[in-house]
């Protein structure tokens, strides 16, 4: 992070000077420099290992990369962390606290499950800008022709592809009374779909672990599967080696609690818990976090099972 200040200082140092002399390019090459170092401080976060200092860091460090987008407003490793950044604090901030809120409590219940959903869609916007800096005219072809415009994607474009799907969906999940938002949920599984075929294996298993969620939460009449959902996480655990909580939390999520399999749901769980968040330091920080969901979720199990 430190480092991060030192160029943004120098971001606003050249900016005040108002340098004279080839004065846009250097601007130019200050802020490309700034959004560059930005958009790759994902690791720093992911293994860190105080989830509470994360969460009263990462709103800055996304207001400060959308005020450096603003300058270089194409930058698409900027857009691409935006879309990512925005769609996990959500996940693991917001819409958690949501859920653990009292049913008494259901107008800030209501007002949390908004501010969720807004902050989906704000990364949703940001990686769809990023798809249509890629590829021009990305979002109007998405609309008119879906399986065209997918079948010009490349596996470049997978992390775009993925986190865009992620975080419109999440938004589409989080308020089924949103007509105009359902309707786009076709356009938003072709995004995920086509990443999954582009590259099934992306980031260890990340998009298994989404269809374990996707695919196993949704009504048999609506194409879920919990046979699918078994498929994915069994392919999640060879690719992420029974390291990733997350895996395990998905399924007992999505499967389990559907099928009110208590036993296995507690041994999923458990099974989360017993991991090491000090093994895969890159995955630190979410395997806490769904670790402390694992939890919840262990304490709250009478709500959960008739």
């Amino acid at each position: 992070m430190n480092s991060i200040i030192r160029r943004v200082l120098l971001l606003a140092l050249i900016l005040g000077l108002g340098l004279s002399l080839h004065g846009c390019f250097l601007k130019s090459m200050a802020v490309d420099s700034i959004a560059d170092s930005l958009a790759g401080t994902g690791d720093t976060f992911s293994s860190d290992n105080d989830p509470q200092l994360i969460r009263e860091s990462v709103p800055f460090s996304l207001k400060l990369m959308e005020s450096v987008l603003s300058a270089t407003p194409h930058h698409v490793g900027l857009l691409t962390a935006l879309a990512k950044g925005f769609t996990e604090y959500s996940f693991a901030f917001v819409q958690s606290d949501e859920e653990r809120m009292e049913d008494a409590q259901y107008e800030k219940k209501k007002a949390w499950t908004r501010r969720a959903k807004n902050l989906y869609l704000r990364a949703q916007g940001y990686g769809l800008r990023g798809l249509e800096a890629r590829h021009d005219k990305f979002i109007e072809m998405l609309k008119l022709d879906p399986k065209g415009t997918m079948a010009k994607a490349d596996k470049d474009d997978v992390e775009l592809l993925y986190w865009t799907a992620a975080s419109w969906l999440g938004a589409i999940v989080l308020d089924k009374g949103d007509n105009e938002l359902m309707a786009d949920e076709p356009e938003a599984e072709a995004l995920l779909y086509r990443a999954y075929e582009l590259n099934p294996d992306y980031d260890k298993g990340a998009i298994e672990d989404f269809l374990i969620t996707y695919e196993g939460g949704k009504p048999a009449m609506m194409g879920g599967s919990a046979k699918n959902a078994r498929k994915h996480f069994d392919r999640a655990l060879v690719l992420n080696k029974g390291l990733d909580a997350t895996t395990y939390v998905n399924y007992a999520e999505a499967v389990d609690e559907k099928q009110q399999n208590k036993e296995e749901f507690e041994e999923m769980l458990n099974k989360a818990l017993a991991i090491d968040p000090n093994k895969e330091l890159a995955n630190r920080l979410v395997n806490l976090l769904m670790q402390d969901r694992a939890r919840w979720l262990l304490a709250n199990e009478d709500k959960l099972f008739l």
